[in-house]
């Protein structure tokens, strides 16, 4: 009799960052973020057109899924409220102790609402509650491939946690035990959101605008600040909440203390310029946080005994913080997925549940993989809606006629193939240009993607010849990492470095992306230096577009010059 497969849909739904995966029979099938498809950035809204496409590539209705995974356990968020009462006893907390534990007991119990809805929704399946760091764990350590391998995530917020060290092993069968976890109140993406909104810039969404403005500032004017307001222990950190008051979960309190604004700076309004004390307090906070990050990266090599660490969770995408890491020589190599935020948990609540079930059946699909998203290869395109654009069809030389144009440049949007997971754009849903062109970082922020003027733009390379341009030393797939640069590209490229040194780096290897391989080396054939720009394919506040008429609206309302979609070239 012929076996049925087994399906586990992974879901990351109503909090941020809304996604979907599926896995059958282990492997699998596909991940989105619900904002490449809805046009909604960072929404919470249950991911339904991510759902609706994985169950449509594997065949299956909602009542054919076995078991549905969600990335929270309702439960852990109960087990704080007691906790939060004993902060009573402090002067410090005692104003939030209340506060805070009914927050935490209110989201507990509309965690287990959303369950007892997706339930409904898929009236075969089991729904299990996955732990948030067990989640993002599994994700970042099966997609590095490795058979061992230490795994430090760090984000805001997970039930109670906020970091968490683990030691993952198996390739086929991936398991990740923690092995030291810390709780808030301690959270360092907690301190990253609250300074980041301080300074007039959107929590959980533009924290790398902050990370950017650093590299412009003097930590020296607040270091000391920094240092007993984010206080490293032997195991770990803590937060003093004389600054960062004890977070609620509920709406109207703030993440500033008056102390600390008497000590740094008024809150600033977006309308508002920057001046010296914004550009000083952003290099202050980013350079608490590399530390911090450097201190836990040692604790988690102790702890493990592995020459390899694996980073998972938001604070993963502070790409300085990891190459400093990478710099500390305290790991061989560090991998980060391509998707470390709490969209990834998606994949990694999945796999949990596949792993409990002690499926005999590998996991495949995960490792080292990024485009797991919608492709529209075959589509027919109509392009009525935007009657200014015009359509050619290319031949084979497709590579060569677009490494042509860039060198003469042409900046051009490329849609191709399957869409990126995680928060950059790696060749598929991607904004090229040439960094040899006089004027070009400042074009792009201001005409294309319409953003700050101090924001850096990365750099893609074919990895065969990255030492010649870059100093990390190691591979970096999915533009996690910032590296050192050399001589060769400070005298050649220096529109790819930013104020502090680095860039923030994508290797590109011709098995990951033939055609971005392809693309950089005819452009470096013709040019002599194969490296471009390469930012991800939207405007500021829009997500990474997912479909062609995302792109489509994006070529026509910016001031791209091109459109590269699926071997279609569309000018205005």
């Amino acid at each position: 009799m012929k076996r049925t497969p087994t399906s586990v849909l992974g879901l990351c739904s109503y909090t941020h960052d809304s996604s979907a995966a599926l896995l059958v029979d282990g492997e699998l099938v596909g991940f989105v973020e619900e904002e490449r498809l809805s046009e909604q950035k960072h929404t919470k809204l249950y991911p339904a057109r991510a759902v609706g496409w994985l169950l449509d590539q594997a065949k299956l209705s909602a009542a054919d899924v076995d078991a549905v995974a969600y990335n929270f356990q309702p439960a852990r968020y109960l087990a704080e409220s007691p906790a939060a009462l004993r902060m009573a006893l402090s002067p410090t907390t005692r104003d939030r102790s209340l506060a805070r534990a009914h927050g935490f007991a209110k989201v507990a119990l509309r965690t287990r609402r959303r369950l007892r809805v997706l339930g409904n929704q898929f009236p075969s399946a089991h729904v299990t509650p996955v732990l948030h760091h067990r989640a993002h764990q599994l994700t970042a350590f099966a997609a590095s491939g490795w058979e061992e391998a230490a795994v430090l995530v760090v984000d805001s917020l997970g039930e109670r946690q906020t970091t968490t060290i683990a030691h993952g092993h198996g390739t086929h069968h991936p398991r990740a035990r923690t092995l030291e976890a810390i709780n808030d109140p301690a959270s360092l993406g907690y301190v990253y959101g609250a300074v980041t909104e301080h300074l007039g810039w959107r929590r959980g969404d533009e924290e790398g605008t902050v990370m950017a403005l650093a590299a412009l500032g003097d930590p020296a004017r607040f270091r000391h600040l920094f240092t007993r307001a984010v206080r490293t222990t032997s195991t770990g950190f803590h937060i003093d909440p004389g600054y960062f008051p004890t977070r609620t979960l509920t709406s109207g309190y703030a993440r500033t203390s008056r102390r600390f604004v008497a000590e740094t700076c008024p809150e600033r309004h977006p309308s508002e310029p920057l001046t010296d004390v914004h550009r000083d307090l952003a290099a202050a906070l980013q350079e608490r946080t590399e530390q911090v990050m450097v201190h836990l990266a040692r604790r988690a090599r102790v702890l493990t005994g592995s020459r390899r660490l694996c980073v998972g969770g938001g604070v993963a995408t502070n790409c300085v913080s990891i190459g400093k890491i990478i710099e500390s020589g305290i790991f061989d190599e560090v991998f980060v997925p391509p998707a470390p935020g709490d969209a990834g948990t998606a994949i990694g609540a999945a796999l949990a549940v596949h792993v409990d079930r002690r499926s005999p059946r590998p996991i495949a699909g995960i490792a080292r993989n990024c485009y797991l998203g919608p492709s529209y290869e075959d589509q027919p395109l109509d392009l009525t809606p935007w009657p200014g654009l015009r359509q050619k069809t290319l031949g084979i030389e497709t590579a060569e006629f677009l490494s042509d144009q860039l060198t003469h440049g042409t900046i051009a949007g490329l849609f191709q193939g399957a869409v990126e997971a995680g928060p950059r754009a790696l060749g598929n849903r991607s904004i090229l240009a040439s960094p040899l062109e006089p004027g070009v970082v400042e074009r792009l922020n201001v005409t294309v993607k319409f953003r700050e003027p101090f924001r850096p733009f990365a750099p893609m390379v074919p990895a065969e010849r990255a030492d010649e341009f870059f100093t990390l030393g190691q591979p970096a797939p999915y533009m996690s990492m910032a590296s050192g640069v050399t001589d060769q590209t400070r005298e050649r490229v220096p529109a790819i470095v930013h104020a502090n040194g680095t860039s923030r780096l994508q290797t590109v290897t011709r098995s990951q992306n033939p055609f971005m391989h392809a693309v950089l080396t005819a452009f470096g054939r013709r040019t002599g230096v194969p490296v471009l720009i390469n930012t991800s394919l939207n405007v500021k506040g829009k997500p990474i577009c997912g479909t062609p008429e995302m792109a489509l609206d994006c070529l026509a309302n910016s001031g791209l010059d091109a459109l590269l979609l699926e071997g279609r070239w569309i000018t205005k």
